[in-house]
């Protein structure tokens, strides 16, 4: 893909799964990236897998619920770097249960790191990328926030304002030269989505059915993820901005 190489690009999340196969995709297309995550030896996991590899990857342990140490991490990376080109909001928690069994508190976790977090994270970097001449940010999002998804409300509802402020943003920030653009991962085989389903014979169940509603007859993986979240950072999207790509092996089809 064109126009990754020499690029930095921050990566939150990038100790869990999807996050660490976009850091591999981008690091070995060339990018300088920042592997960001709240655990952070998991990022400088993350940060090794890469150098391994041969890319250019830095560990960066980051809360982003946490607006002051966001700010002062993207600012030092800032002018450590020189620039920040590309943005993927990837961190994500939920927990697999009913509304009516939840309670405050969790809405308050789910909301913080779902919906506040990236918000502190475009809060950022946004008036970097518009100071260096434009940039382009990826949103991982969910097709819960298009579709709803049983025993994940409140997730969904962050996920679906995810959709609507990366729209809202990719109209204002246009004329800054910023592509905005969401994912919308469908089930994907992780650690997270595997204790969300639960142990045992009940989540082993819920596995297979859901790969048989699947029409691609698999889950998605995380390497599926790492591709789109790549391409739209690159100069190949440059004439892509506001848009919500499904990758979900076919289980949901917009038109």
């Amino acid at each position: 893909m064109r126009g990754l190489e020499s690029k930095v690009a921050v990566v939150t999340g990038a100790g869990g799964a999807i996050g660490r196969a976009i850091v591999l995709r981008l690091a070995a297309h060339g990018s300088r990236v920042l592997a960001s995550d709240i655990d952070g030896k998991a990022a400088h996991e993350t940060a090794q897998m890469a150098a391994a590899a041969g890319g250019a990857c830095e560990a960066v342990g980051l809360d982003i619920t946490d607006g002051a140490q966001v700010a002062d991490t993207v600012a030092r990376i800032a002018e450590s770097y020189g620039a920040i080109d590309i943005l993927i909001n990837n961190a994500g928690f939920d927990v697999a249960r009913q509304f009516l069994d939840t309670d405050r508190a969790l809405w308050d976790k789910v909301i913080a790191v779902n919906l506040y977090g990236p918000l502190n994270m475009h809060h950022a970097v946004l008036p970097v990328m518009i100071g260096g001449g434009g940039g382009k940010v990826v949103n991982i999002a969910s097709d819960a926030g298009r579709v709803g998804s049983s025993g994940e409300s409140v997730y969904s509802a962050c996920k679906g304002g995810i959709i609507a402020f990366t729209k809202t943003l990719a109209r204002e920030t246009a004329r800054n030269n910023i592509r905005l653009n969401a994912i919308a991962p469908g089930p994907t085989d992780t650690p997270l989505f595997r204790n969300f389903l639960g142990e045992g014979e009940f989540g082993e169940k819920l596995f297979e059915s859901l790969k048989r509603a699947i029409p691609l007859k698999r889950l998605g993986e995380p390497e599926d993820m790492a591709g789109i979240a790549a391409f739209l950072a690159s100069d190949d999207a440059d004439y892509i901005t506001g848009q919500v790509i499904s990758v979900s092996g076919g289980l949901t089809m917009h038109g």
